[in-house]
């Protein structure tokens, strides 16, 4: 969205920029499988009921990575033991 918008300079195209950023970072893609998706609608405990945040939570878990974010009710989750956070 930010790039169509022009908040971004000059880019190839939104899949290179993201490409380019992955390997900046030496970082890999995440795929989102049937079974995160339904462990995305089984997590322990009340969320809110953004399902892309639900996604983000549940491969998170599947993968034992740290969720950065600012979002309240994910800090509030990582709090109570069911996903690492760190507030940003």
């Amino acid at each position: 969205m930010l790039i169509s918008a022009g908040r971004f300079g000059e880019v190839a195209s939104p899949k290179q920029w993201f490409l380019d950023v992955l390997a900046d970072h030496q970082a890999v893609e995440i795929g989102v499988t049937t079974d995160l998706f339904i462990a995305s609608c089984a997590l322990p405990k009340s969320l809110h009921k953004d399902p892309m945040d639900r996604i983000i939570i549940a491969t998170a878990r599947e993968h034992d990575l740290t969720i950065i974010t600012r979002d309240r009710a994910i800090l509030s989750y990582g709090a109570a033991g069911h996903v690492k956070v760190l507030a940003c």
